[in-house]
């Protein structure tokens, strides 16, 4: 038996075996294969990013002529996406006309030369973040089209209760997770004067990155990777009640069990209640929010819901006083972002927090049982 050992260590070793050392060095087994082509083509498949029918990418369908408008290609055309990056041969981060409908986020939208070469992107507020590698990407469509400056630039010099009718409801857009992640670092938010606001949220070491939890293809989240250090999660729902032990009670309701996501919930609900109330009282128009666009309506019977007849252009909200459109804002950032309680809840939390504050300033609201991160 013994005479068997060496010829079989002999074998296991030329054949690569799981490790061997040779010259002061350790030979460890080959890098795994990637996913199949069909594998991913699967997963990119049923992908928001493939979606032909989706909102997204056939909102111009209709137009006379039927184009893609050169300020929303870049993130809903394929060919607008070339285009920015200059794969087109057209001078690169800008989109200079408008593009052809019916395509989607297909594979060369970011496997190409120059997104592979990208690592920074150029958020609405002017802040260049560098270092970014592969999710630079995708934090190009995921940073939305406003700023908290373009808040302080509509709003200069003007009264903060005083209706102006050059003013209207300024949107964040859509889907602002980047912009979220790096809060205020990028002034994704109003940030009032005075007042100390988190940037980037670091999450642990390896989920640092959109593609750390995001499936590249799926986009999907599994889930149980959360499990490792927060036990309580199964599935997707659960990482709702996602808590760390030293998680203030951020809300004031005295439930130090809930999820962070439940924490954040309540403060957006009693944001919601302090700008009806402003509307209402200082303004003299109540108003009510809407999920589509233009998001804020006249609450014509005043009783606080949004109710069918209300939700459509005609009755849009047309009230406007600076103070108003910072709230209304800040609180449709939470809206635009549901994963922002993942993302950056902090920052989310002391935009929310001090729009109430902000608010308070004209009708009573208590904000005293509040913890601001």
């Amino acid at each position: 038996m013994k005479k068997l050992v060496w010829p079989l260590l002999l074998i296991f070793f030329l054949l690569g075996g799981l490790a061997a050392i040779m010259v002061g060095q350790v030979v460890l087994p080959p890098e795994p294969r990637p996913e199949s082509v069909e594998a991913i083509s699967e997963k990119w498949a049923s992908s928001g990013h493939a979606d032909q029918e989706s909102r997204s990418f056939t909102n111009w369908d209709e137009n006379d002529p039927p184009v893609v408008p050169a300020t929303c290609a870049k993130c809903h055309s394929a060919f607008g996406y070339l285009s920015y990056l200059g794969e087109d041969g057209s001078e690169p981060y800008s989109v200079d006309s408008e593009v052809p409908i019916g395509s989607v986020v297909s594979c060369y939208v970011c496997h190409n030369p120059s997104a592979h070469e990208k690592d920074e992107a150029i958020f609405p507020s002017g802040a260049e973040i560098t270092g970014l590698g592969e999710v630079a990407n995708c934090a190009e469509c995921h940073q939305g089209r406003q700023s908290g400056l373009s808040i302080v630039n509509a709003t200069m010099n003007m009264p903060d209760d005083e209706v102006n009718e050059d003013l209207s409801f300024i949107n964040v857009h859509y889907k602002v997770a980047a912009a979220t992640r790096y809060g205020s670092d990028v002034t994704l938010g109003y940030e009032f004067p005075g007042m100390d606001y988190v940037g980037f949220y670091p999450h642990v070491a390896d989920y640092q990155q959109c593609t750390d939890c995001h499936d590249a293809h799926s986009l999907g989240i599994t889930a149980t990777d959360c499990a490792a250090c927060h036990p309580m999660v199964s599935d997707l729902a659960n990482l709702r009640d996602i808590r760390m032990s030293d998680t203030p009670d951020f809300d004031g309701d005295g439930n130090t069990t809930e999820g962070l996501y439940y924490e954040m919930t309540n403060i957006h609900s009693m944001l919601y209640a302090a700008i009806q109330a402003y509307a209402d009282e200082v303004i003299g128009q109540p108003i009510v929010y809407g999920k589509q666009f233009p998001y804020w309506f006249n609450d014509t019977n005043a009783n606080g819901i949004a109710d069918e007849d209300e939700i459509n252009f005609g009755n849009r909200y047309v009230t406007w006083t600076p103070r108003l459109l910072r709230a209304t804002y800040n609180y449709q950032i939470v809206n635009m972002d549901p994963g922002g309680f993942m993302h950056n809840a902090r920052y989310l939390i002391q935009i929310m927090i001090d729009t109430m504050a902000d608010l308070s300033e004209t009708i009573p609201i208590e904000t005293a049982h509040l913890t601001r991160p």
